[in-house]
């Protein structure tokens, strides 16, 4: 068990990390495309790049909250 769950959090890590490096170059080539006045592809550029960080957010196991509190 311990080994299973050491390689899913290795790879969880890996993923948030190449979704992070993602985001990074496309945030720059987003930044050079508006430099050089091409408007619509920075902006398409900078929506890939939200989303890969929002998908390095969430990157590696979900936990649900399934203990009701005390009302």
């Amino acid at each position: 068990m311990t080994l299973t769950t050491t390689k899913q959090s290795e790879t969880a890590a890996q993923q948030r990390q190449d979704h992070e490096t993602a985001a990074q170059a496309l945030f720059a080539s987003a930044r050079q495309c508006a430099e050089d006045g091409r408007i619509n592809e920075a902006g398409s550029l900078i929506l890939q790049a939200l989303w890969h960080e929002r998908r390095a957010g969430s990157a590696g196991p979900q936990v649900l909250q399934l203990v009701k509190s005390r009302s």
